[in-house]
C-alpha cells in the first residue's frame, strides 16, 4: 500500500508569509495525482514538503498511515524527478541509475536487476555506458526517472519534470510517463503549470492559486463543472469566454439576457437554480470556445466583428467583439475549417461580421462576487 494523506497542511515562512494554507487530500493507493496551477501558486512547495525538502508548519503528513513529519527524507521511502535531471556529469547512465541503491548497501545482482529492468521499461538499455552529456534532454529526463524507479518507492514525487524539453519532446515524454504509470506500482504525485499535462496525465487534478486548493477532481469533472471563475478559465485551450449578462427568475423557470440575445435555461440548470432559490441577477456567462457555433442567418444569434482568425490546421481560431465602445465584449471562437463558409477557409478577414450561438446545455454562470459557479454542488 502507498496512500498518502495531507491533513491541513500549512507552509510559513518568516512568520508572515504563508506559501500554502490549509491544504487537504487524501491519495489512495497506486493513484496518480497533478497539482496544477500558476507560478507562486504553492505547488512545489507542497511536493516539498512531501519529500521532507521543506518542514510542515502546521498540519499532518501520513504515508501509509505513519506520521512523517519529522521523518528524515530518506526514510520516508519516496523518491523524486527534479525539472532539472540532476544528474551526476562525471558518472555514465548505469552509475548514475545504481547510486542510490550503492548508497543503501543493496546486493550487486540486485542492483543490476532493478537497473537493467528499468532500462528496459524507459527504452534506454543502449545509454547505459554513456555520459548525460552524451544524450539528449529526453534522453536525460528517462535517466533521471530511471534513477528513481530503481528504488522501488512508496510514492513518486516529479517536479515539473518536462518543463525543459522542447513541445514535440513534452508530448512524447507525457506518452511515455502515461505507459511507466502502467508498468510500476507506485503512487505519483505529478506538479506542472501546464494544464495539458494536467489534463492527460492525472487520475485526479488538484487546482491551486495563491496557497489554497481551488478545485479537486477528475479531469472531465473539472472540465466539466469548474467550480469558479479562476478553474473555468484555467483549464481549456483556448480559455473559457466570459460575457457579462443577467439572470432573469420568470415563475418557475429562467433565462439569461446576453449581448443582445435571450438565451433559455435547461430544466436542468433551472432545478438547480430553484433549488438554490436564486432570484433574478447580474452574473458572468462563460462558454468554452469549442461550444461556439458560427451561423450565416440564425434567429437568436449574436453578431460579432472578426479582429484576427489564426489557421490550426484543422480549425481556426477567431478573436472578435460583440458591440462597441465601453460595452464592447470579446470573444474566441474555435471553429473546425469545415464549419466556415468556402471563401473563410483559408482565412477570415478583418472586418468580417459572424453570428454565433452556443447551446445552453454548456454554458456556466458564475455569480461576479463571489466567483462561484451558480450550477455547483
Amino acid at each position: 500500500m502507498s496512500t498518502v494523506s495531507l491533513k491541513h497542511i500549512y507552509k510559513i515562512y518568516d512568520g508572515n508569509v504563508t506559501a500554502v494554507s490549509d491544504f487537504n487530500l487524501e491519495i489512495g493507493d497506486q493513484e496518480f495525482i497533478v497539482l496544477v496551477g500558476p507560478s507562486g501558486c504553492g505547488k512545489s512547495t507542497t511536493l516539498r514538503m512531501v519529500a521532507g525538502l521543506e518542514e510542515i508548519s502546521k498540519g499532518e503528513l501520513h504515508i501509509d498511515n505513519r506520521l512523517v513529519n519529522d521523518v528524515e527524507p530518506k526514510d520516508r521511502d519516496i523518491a523524486m524527478v527534479f525539472q532539472s535531471y540532476a544528474l551526476y556529469p562525471h558518472m555514465t547512465v548505469r552509475e548514475n541509475m545504481e547510486f542510490p541503491l550503492k548508497l543503501r548497501k543493496v546486493d550487486k545482482a540486485e542492483i543490476d536487476r532493478r537497473v537493467n529492468q528499468a532500462a528496459e521499461i524507459l527504452g534506454i538499455t543502449q545509454y547505459l555506458d554513456r555520459k548525460p552529456k552524451a544524450l539528449s534532454g529526453g534522453q536525460r529526463q528517462r535517466v533521471a526517472i530511471g534513477r528513481a524507479i530503481v528504488r522501488e518507492p512508496k510514492v513518486l514525487l516529479m517536479d515539473e519534470p518536462l518543463s525543459n524539453l522542447d513541445a514535440k519532446l513534452r508530448n512524447q515524454m507525457r506518452a511515455e510517463i502515461i505507459k511507466l504509470r502502467q508498468r510500476i506500482q507506485t503512487t505519483f504525485i505529478y506538479v506542472t503549470h501546464d494544464q495539458t499535462e494536467a489534463m492527460t496525465l492525472g487520475d485526479r487534478i488538484v487546482i491551486m492559486k495563491d496557497g489554497f486548493v481551488q478545485q479537486i477532481g477528475t479531469p472531465q469533472q473539472v472540465f466539466d463543472m469548474p467550480c469558479n471563475l479562476f478553474v473555468a478559465g484555467f483549464i481549456g485551450t483556448p480559455q473559457m469566454n466570459f460575457f457579462k449578462a443577467r439572470l432573469e427568475k420568470k415563475d418557475n423557470t429562467y433565462e439569461i439576457h446576453c449581448m443582445g440575445a435571450v438565451i433559455p435555461v435547461t430544466s436542468e440548470m433551472a432545478s438547480k437554480l430553484a433549488a438554490k432559490n436564486q432570484g433574478s441577477m447580474e452574473i458572468i456567462l462563460g462558454v468554452r470556445p469549442e461550444h461556439i457555433s458560427i451561423h450565416t442567418e440564425q434567429s437568436n444569434a449574436i453578431r460579432s466583428t472578426v479582429e484576427v482568425s489564426e489557421l490550426m490546421g484543422s480549425e481556426f481560431y477567431l478573436h472578435a467583439t460583440v458591440g462597441e465602445g465601453a460595452d464592447a465584449q470579446e470573444v474566441v471562437m474555435r471553429i473546425q475549417t469545415t464549419d466556415l463558409p468556402a471563401q473563410y477557409r483559408s482565412g477570415v478577414p478583418y472586418g468580417t461580421k459572424m453570428d454565433f450561438t452556443f447551446p445552453s446545455q454548456l454554458i456556466h454562470l458564475f455569480d461576479p462576487s463571489t466567483e462561484k459557479n451558480l450550477l455547483a454542488d
